[in-house]
């Protein structure tokens, strides 16, 4: 299928697209704007939301502390909203709700990276666990305390929608979780206010936001891989999606300088995966021929992909990337260090609930231990890597220097 085929470069809105003119509307029900489409009211509250500043200082596989030029989790979301914008466009979808799923999804992560969740997942076993999705919810819906009127945000269904299933449905047909685990409180506990129909597929918006996701990490990755030196170009050349582009940048810019050299190859990297979803998304919607958003909801498949090709190739680069990048002794050695500070302050706050300060410590002696373990966990999780740092120093004799 050709780009213009499937209205590559924007023009009217598709009729399976999500329409912000027949949203589902918000929790609380408010007048609507005269200027702002809701989905665009919801990507501006999300900006202006405390939640995403805190992102800047979030770690996204390196500490920023270490080189300015890493990605944190706020350029990462950047970079995931600017790839589904244009993945929207190509497909003629709601660009603002794509970008306003894209620039949310990585609220619920805690300070450290998938350190810092799996630590807060192991502590809260007896409580029912952590799951940096859920808590991405629980943020827009109760924790961020910006309005007159409502706690969170009151973003729209759709967004929330897309939030919570841009990875997929989580229910089954039988009405049980697909993964076998039951489901996270905030997620069972919102939707029992507002039905998110767990069992159905999210909207083209957010499935080109989840895609956008891996095309971003897969690629950026590498490039903050080689700047570590924890990956070479000779390593490199031996996964095929990367290589591939790598002698044809060789091949055309024989004498050309290291770091150029890298940029030029992540960027064909990252060009090659967005055409191929393109192309393979466009195919999916001629077979199916949606006529309506709730074509997609009820599809009963992922429509947004990656051909069988490139996910033979994309599953290469990531146990690429895990075997020499993600487990390579220096991460692996201040991933444990950062490991002590979360458990650490998790164990010191459920001991000394008055420690975390603030209206986190409000009425804590009424708590009962799951009410307890359930504020210290989203105090926990709302840090940056900074604060936690220097909460750690500020409780404890002597804190890791994470290096």
């Amino acid at each position: 299928m050709q780009f213009d085929d499937i209205g590559f470069g924007g023009g009217l809105r598709a009729a399976f697209a999500s329409n912000p003119e027949n949203s589902k509307g918000r929790l609380v029900p408010e007048r609507e704007s005269p200027t702002r489409t809701p989905f665009q009211r919801d990507r501006d509250r999300i900006v202006h939301s405390t939640a995403f500043r805190r992102l800047k200082h979030k770690t996204q596989v390196f500490f920023s502390h270490e080189d300015d030029h890493y990605r944190t989790r706020l350029t990462h979301t950047i970079e995931v909203a600017q790839i589904a914008r244009a993945l929207a466009r190509a497909f003629r979808l709601d660009e603002d709700l794509a970008e306003a799923i894209a620039l949310v999804h990585d609220f619920g992560h805690t300070p450290f990276g998938h350190t810092g969740e799996d630590i807060l997942d192991e502590m809260m076993a007896d409580f029912g666990g952590f799951d940096h999705n859920a808590h991405a919810l629980k943020v827009v819906t109760e924790l961020e305390h910006r309005y007159a009127d409502f706690d969170g945000l009151n973003l729209t269904w759709e967004t929330l929608e897309g939030l919570v299933k841009h990875n997929g449905p989580l229910l089954g047909e039988n009405g049980q979780p697909l993964d076998g685990k039951p489901l996270p409180r905030a997620i069972e506990n919102y939707n029992a206010k507002n039905d998110l129909k767990l069992a159905d597929h999210a909207s083209l918006e957010a499935q080109v936001a989840a895609i956008a996701d891996d095309i971003a990490y897969n690629t950026h990755d590498i490039d903050d891989g080689l700047r570590a030196g924890l990956l070479s170009f000779d390593l490199l050349k031996e996964v095929e999606l990367v290589g591939e582009q790598l002698a044809i940048v060789d091949g055309k810019y024989p004498d050309l300088d290291q770091t150029r050299r890298g940029h030029e190859t992540t960027r064909r990297v990252m060009t090659v995966m967005v055409e191929d979803v393109i192309r393979t998304a466009g195919e999916n919607l001629s077979l199916l021929n949606p006529k309506s958003v709730d074509d997609i909801y009820n599809a009963g498949q992922t429509i947004v992909t990656f051909s069988s090709v490139m996910k033979t190739r994309e599953k290469e680069l990531k146990r690429f990337m895990f075997a020499n990048m993600y487990r390579h002794e220096n991460v692996l050695r201040v991933r444990t260090q950062a490991e002590d500070i979360v458990r650490d302050l998790f164990k010191r706050y459920m001991q000394n609930p008055a420690d975390m300060g603030g209206e986190w410590a409000d009425q804590v002696t009424k708590l009962d231990q799951q009410a307890l373990a359930q504020r210290v966990s989203d105090f926990l999780a709302g840090m940056t890597d900074n604060f936690a740092i220097a909460q750690h120093r500020r409780l404890f004799d002597q804190t890791p220097e994470l290096r």
